[in-house]
């Protein structure tokens, strides 16, 4: 009997999954979507909330979405540190060993003690299974031992350098880097400079394309910002292309081994889509993005308010 093997070709393009040259850390691997989530909460900056009334028919929202790049001045590298032992005293000299080892070399690297710290995060019992004739009794064979080191430094070429040095001291989890950006209230008053000169810009088209005049008072109904940290905005992929094999027979003939597909990491950030005006628009590394929502309420000259409705007269 001839043997017809049914095989179908699937191509698996991941969708923008999974927050330096570009660095996040293995933090990356704990969610998706970080682009996708950004421009959610942009979007929902423009939604009327519950307690805020719509314009009436003399009166008009103006609104301003801006965007500002800015690069960090300093970041934080965090390690997480993990040590077994039979006892806890060995746990502890094991992880003494471990962070010596790496605080050496970081000294060596000119990391002044003021930019470390070594945060305790868990002390956990190890269980295993003793077996005896039919009988898998759980029990505690040790314990593991937790830490996290942080590392601050301005110098973003000599987080290669760090990695070098965990890895010789046995620590390969690099957790994630923070972006530190020191003057947050200069970028948010450029923000508003910014947001304010699209309003007028604005205003001033409307007046001239729709033959209307708005006039003062001005009321600000609504000011929203938001900072997005590289470390939420990196997406994930992974292309290959893969057969499968397609007969219920065969599946339960051979025992499939699959391959090891390799997952892409990349920093996603937003781009001008739905803002006014972005400020420092090109970027060639991950930056930390501020952006500024504000709309302004603005009466309308000559129009009138819909007049209340009237009782009916008798």
């Amino acid at each position: 009997m001839k043997k017809v093997t049914v095989l179908f070709l699937t191509m698996l393009i991941g969708s923008p999954g999974l927050c330096r040259g570009q660095v996040s850390g293995n933090v990356a691997y704990s969610g998706g979507g970080g682009k996708a989530r950004a421009e959610q909460i942009e979007r929902n900056k423009r939604l009327l909330t519950e307690h805020e009334v719509p314009p009436s028919g003399s009166s008009m929202f103006v609104d301003a979405s801006v965007l500002v790049n800015v690069k960090a001045d300093e970041y934080v590298a965090m390690f997480a540190v993990a040590q077994e032992g039979a006892t806890v005293a060995e746990c502890s000299q094991k992880m003494d060993a471990t962070l010596k080892t790496f605080v050496d070399a970081l000294t060596l690297l000119k990391i002044d003690a003021d930019d470390l710290f070594v945060d305790f995060v868990a002390q956990n019992r190890v269980y295993g299974f003793e077996v005896k004739e039919d009988v898998a009794r759980e029990k505690v064979t040790g314990f593991e031992l937790k830490k996290n080191v942080s590392i601050r430094y301005a110098d973003q070429a000599l987080l290669d350098k760090i990695i070098v040095a965990a890895a010789q001291a046995e620590i390969f989890d690099l957790v994630k880097v923070d972006y530190i950006v020191k003057d947050t209230s200069g970028i948010q008053d450029k923000l508003m400079e910014e947001a304010a000169r699209v309003i007028k810009h604005k205003t001033g088209r409307y007046e001239r394309l729709l033959g209307i005049k708005l006039q003062p008072p001005v009321q600000v109904y609504a000011e929203r910002p938001a900072v997005h940290y590289p470390t939420q905005m990196y997406d994930s992929y992974a292309a290959f292309e893969s057969e499968a094999v397609g007969s219920s027979a065969y599946r339960q003939r051979y025992i499939v081994h699959g391959a090891r597909k390799s997952t892409t990491f990349f920093f996603n950030g937003l781009d001008a889509d739905g803002f006014d005006a972005v400020i420092n628009p090109s970027v060639i590394e991950p930056v930390v993005q501020f952006t500024l929502y504000l709309k302004m309420k603005y009466e309308v000259e000559g129009a009138k308010a819909p007049a209340p409705n009237a009782s009916p007269q008798p």
